[in-house]
């Protein structure tokens, strides 16, 4: 890919030291997130004219997820702040789902595993819902990046 299409997505994801360090499975999981967040995304600040490509550092501020996006080159373009209050619910569902699933590998039959696998799958995708509708106006991305954010913010919150 290459030329003006691809100047609307990410070319690097920071996570700042505001969010902590965790185990050496937690930081894997982060940095297969955030090499799949990288490696295909959409994401385009809504009203940024100067275009991308895009760095994003995320850091951990009250309970709050802030998204700062700067362009290649280092400049600013924009902050913004989420709550995670409406991510919380889904987090900790997603969490004991993933869980199950984990356990189930083991020793569930195989119909078993795949209808826990589709519970999964579907708070994930509610999850990366809410957080589209919670970036609309902000920032635009499409589903697919969606998912790969809502999986960040996912190990964020994993202790391991």
């Amino acid at each position: 890919m290459s030329g003006g299409e691809n100047s609307s997505r990410l070319i690097d994801v920071v996570l700042d030291e505001s969010i902590g360090r965790s185990t050496p499975d937690v930081e894997h999981e982060r940095a297969v997130a955030i090499f799949d967040l990288i490696e295909e995304n959409a994401f385009h600040p809504v009203g940024d004219e100067g275009g991308g490509p895009y760095r994003l550092n995320l850091s951990l501020a009250d309970s709050r997820l802030v998204l700062k996006v700067t362009r290649e080159d280092g400049g600013d373009v924009v902050t913004h702040i989420l709550s995670l209050t409406p991510f919380r619910r889904i987090v900790k569902d997603y969490f004991l789902i993933c869980e199950s699933y984990y356990q189930a590998i083991r020793s569930a039959t195989p119909s078993q595993i795949e209808a826990i696998d589709m519970g999964r799958r579907g708070l994930h995708n509610e999850g990366s819902q809410t957080l589209m509708d919670r970036l609309s106006g902000k920032i635009e991305v499409d589903f697919d990046t969606a998912r790969r954010l809502f999986t960040l913010v996912c190990v964020l919150h994993w202790r391991g």
